[in-house]
This record gives C-alpha cells, sequence and structure tokens, in this order.
C-alpha cells in the first residue's frame, strides 16, 4: 500500500526520503487502520499534520549544543523531551516544529523541502547542496562552529609548505607512475581547488578519521576541516602555509521554493530571522553608560562625537543626572564593537567620565532586518525602505 497520497498532496507532491520521517508515516498509517473491523471496509484517507515552518538542527555534537542554545538565547527555546525525539516544538513562535537530523543529512532535507530552513555548517552546505536547486544561505555567520577546510601533508615533506610546493610533489609522484591520493570528506571542494591550481589527484573517500589515513598507506596526504590544527599535529600532519580552501562556521540555510508564501505564510519565518539575525549581531557589541560632567548634553555629545568609533552606532544617547553631590553631570549610552571595548572605556576616562559600567545587549536590531529583506527580495517581494511590505 502506498502510504504518502496525502502527504504528497501536503509537500507538493514530493516523497520524504527521510528514514524517520518514512517510520513514523508507517506508524500512523498502522493505526489508522487497526481501527478498523473488516479488511473490507474503505478507510478514508488520512491526513498528516504538516508545520507552517520546519527548521532542521543538528541532533548530536558540538554544532547541535551551540544551535539550541543559540536558538534559546535568541528567545526561540526548544522544548525536545529527550535526546531520543526527533521533533520538537518552538513555543514563541506558532506553526513552527524543529527537526534533529544529523549534520551531514540537513543540506539534503533542505534541498528536498523536507524542512524548509535548517543549521548546518557552511562546509557542509557548500559540499553537499544541490547547485542547481534552491537552498540558499538565509544568515551567512552564526558566530559558532568557525572551522577551516585546510590541506595537510606529512611532516617529512618538508619541502612542501605552499599549494606550488605540492604541485611540485604531485609532479614527482606522477613520475613514478602513480597519482597523489587525498583522502577527504569533501571531493568537490577539494576537487575544484585543486583543479583551480592544475593539480591531478586521487580522492580517497574515507568516512571516518582521516589523520590516519597516510600512516597506514592508504593515502599521502588529507583535505579536512579543522578548528584548531591539534589533531593534525598529533598524527605528524601539518596544514600548507596557503590560506585555507574554506572558512566555515554555522549558517541558516532555507528552500526558496518552499519559502515563496504571502505575508501571512512568511510571519514565522520573518519572526526566527529577525531574533537571530539580532541576537547574533549583538554578539559583537557592548553596551556602556558612564557619567560626564558638562556644560549641557549638546556639548557633552559634541565631546563624545569627536571620536566616531566609541560613539555608539548613531551617536551617544545623553540624559541630565540629578547628582546628590551638585554640578552639571549626564549619563551618556553608546553600544561599542566589543573587541574594541578597553579603548573605548580609556577614551571616556578622557572626557572625564566616572562610574562607567558595561552590559551585553541582548539583540541589536536594524532596519530593515538583512536576512528578511533579501529573502523577500529573492522570492520576488521585496520590502519597503521602512522594513514593512509593500501594500
Amino acid at each position: 500500500m502506498d502510504i504518502y497520497p496525502s502527504y504528497r498532496v501536503l509537500v507538493g507532491g514530493k516523497t520524504p526520503r527521510d528514514a524517520g520521517v518514512y517510520r513514523r508515516l508507517q506508524y500512523l498509517v498502522a493505526c489508522w487502520r487497526s481501527a478498523f473491523d473488516s479488511p473490507s471496509q474503505s478507510p478514508p484517507v488520512p491526513v498528516f499534520q504538516v508545520p507552517e515552518l520546519r527548521i532542521a538542527l543538528p541532533s548530536e555534537g558540538a554544532l547541535a549544543t551551540s544551535a539550541t542554545d543559540l536558538l534559546r538565547n535568541a528567545g526561540l527555546r526548544v522544548n525536545r523531551s529527550s535526546s531520543r525525539t526527533y521533533t520538537a516544538a518552538i513555543p514563541s513562535v506558532d506553526g513552527v516544529e524543529a527537526l534533529f537530523q544529523r549534520a551531514s543529512d540537513i543540506t539534503g532535507l533542505i534541498d528536498r523541502a523536507v524542512a524548509h530552513i535548517g543549521i548546518v555548517g557552511f562546509d557542509q552546505f557548500e559540499e553537499e547542496h544541490d547547485e542547481d536547486g534552491d537552498t540558499i544561505v538565509l544568515i551567512p555567520d552564526l558566530k559558532f562552529g568557525g572551522a577551516e577546510l585546510v590541506l595537510a601533508v606529512p611532516d617529512e615533506w618538508t619541502s612542501v609548505t605552499t599549494i606550488e610546493g605540492l604541485a611540485g610533489k604531485a609532479a614527482e609522484i606522477e613520475k613514478d607512475g602513480r597519482v597523489l591520493r587525498v583522502a577527504t570528506k569533501y571531493p568537490r571542494l577539494v576537487g575544484r581547488y585543486m583543479a583551480e591550481h592544475g593539480i591531478t589527484y586521487e580522492p580517497v573517500d574515507a568516512k571516518g578519521g582521516l589523520e590516519a589515513r597516510p600512516e597506514i598507506g592508504d593515502a599521502d596526504m588529507i583535505a579536512d576541516i579543522t578548528a584548531s590544527g591539534t589533531t593534525l599535529r598529533q598524527n605528524r600532519l601539518r596544514r600548507l602555509d596557503d590560506p585555507p580552501v574554506l572558512k566555515s562556521s554555522a549558517v541558516l540555510i532555507g528552500n526558496l521554493t518552499s519559502l515563496k508564501r504571502d505575508d501571512v505564510g512568511l510571519e514565522p519565518v520573518r519572526k526566527i530571522l529577525e531574533l537571530l539575525e539580532s541576537r547574533v549581531a549583538a554578539q559583537d557589541f557592548q553596551w556602556v553608560i558612564a557619567n560626564i560632567e558638562g556644560e549641557s548634553a549638546e556639548a557633552v555629545a559634541g565631546r563624545v562625537n569627536s571620536e566616531p568609533l566609541y560613539s555608539g552606532l548613531q551617536g551617544p544617547t545623553v540624559a541630565p543626572v540629578f547628582s546628590k553631590t551638585g554640578g552639571s553631570w549626564f549619563s551618556v549610552q553608546v553600544v561599542v564593537p566589543k573587541n574594541d571595548l578597553l579603548n573605548a572605556i580609556d577614551y571616556m576616562r578622557k572626557l572625564g567620565a566616572s562610574g562607567i559600567t558595561v552590559n551585553e545587549p541582548a539583540y541589536v536590531f536594524e532596519t530593515p532586518c538583512a536576512a528578511y529583506a533579501a529573502l523577500r527580495k529573492k522570492i520576488g517581494r521585496p520590502l519597503e525602505p521602512n522594513g514593512s511590505a509593500k501594500g
């Protein structure tokens, strides 16, 4: 019996390929059929509830923990009852379901519109997405999962430090009647990079740890993702001195076709993009509050504005302080880059500031939300400059 007739209608005629979805549907159909006393009875066509928006999340590993932490901190707490459940609600946004899957499967789920949006490593997206499909990056850097795809050679290849040196080594190997063997999980990205530098090589498909492949003679070198390079060094491997093949971090991706909706249908998408983008943006800033003495609010603001880098996103907020000790004091509030915080504090001190406090903003919202505006433009429904939908 075909268990998918109504599901195909709900997902645009597509049969779900995900094994977890398949098992759930089998179970639902079995329950539905068991409710009838006689096989001769003709049961009604089952209707499966499909969420308005499904977000695919990594089910395990560091990426999984960081993804759920980001969602929680952005006000999008995921109510997952246990690590064995594959779906969970996000109560703060109606109609949204989280789907937990292996990180390596998420790009394919988005390509096939089994999920509408998802969090995945940029390296996995670039390697696995259908290049003729509709999956795009919605938010390019979620500020976690940072790593680099690098070429690493054995320590004994002392003369090979750059891609030019590797090209020479590959030529030497070819003179011995074989081809340079590279163990990698990224045949698309590595193949493209090698072709750009004119290097002929043989990819060695490897699903487990790659670092041992040169040692056991299964490959000459490796191309793999690394965060610190520690594992490479422990296995007597050394990355080339060139820039990496790819810099990666966690990204939010989405299927354009499944996101082509009216304003009502786009509302849960807008909420998630707004909260994630503003939460991620806030991680780059600190909120500094200081008391500065001056003749007027305008005079104090002028002094703060003399150094644009430390004068806030649009300029300082200045308000009078009703000092207990007298004098003309003003409270100054500015949002400054986190990586320049101490310089900002020193600048405030030069202006005579006292009682300086620092807080972390929870969100930094822009008008319009860049991710949502870009999505609307791609689906042919651009926003007004003030961030509102066109009438």
